[in-house]
């Protein structure tokens, strides 16, 4: 996998993918979400711990990756987060590799918009613009995963 940083791509790895009911007001989403995406790249990467994270209206739907134990701890740190409620595990196993190795949370486009060039590249050591790429085919079936959860939402409630 060509975004597979740091990851041999026979190296298998721990996926979660969550969806829950954001329950930032409107007013404060901005900013929150602006302070949620830095805080998790920089944990993340301290972490080893890569991912995407989907914001449509009220939802979040987010894709973890790493070693297991780490991903699971962090999952249940986030279900305790206040910022969310009805949270619910959309899917998790065992992947061959990353699906988006190279950066610590990319922040995934609703329909039709662009997804990885708004994300932060973990290989350049910080918060630095990642260079506009397409995705992989292995990153479109993981956003399309992510999308279909946002569209029905009761399906995995």
């Amino acid at each position: 996998m060509t975004d597979a940083a740091s990851t041999d791509s026979s190296e298998l790895t721990f996926r979660l993918i969550y969806r829950s009911h954001n329950r930032i007001p409107a007013h404060a989403r901005k900013a929150e979400l602006g302070a949620i995406f830095s805080v998790a790249r920089s944990k993340n990467a301290k972490a080893g711990v890569t991912g995407a994270l989907l914001v449509s209206d009220d939802w979040f739907v987010q894709i973890l990756e790493g070693e297991e134990a780490v991903v699971r701890a962090l999952y249940e740190r986030i279900r305790r987060d206040s910022r969310h409620e009805r949270i619910s595990l959309v899917d998790e196993g065992t992947a061959q590799a990353r699906t988006f190795g190279r950066w610590a949370m990319a922040k995934v486009a609703e329909d039709g918009q662009p997804d990885i060039p708004l994300i932060t590249n973990v290989d350049r050591g910080g918060a630095v613009p990642a260079a506009a790429r397409p995705t992989t085919p292995e990153q479109e079936s993981v956003l399309e995963v992510m999308r279909e959860s946002i569209r029905e939402p009761s399906r995995s409630t």
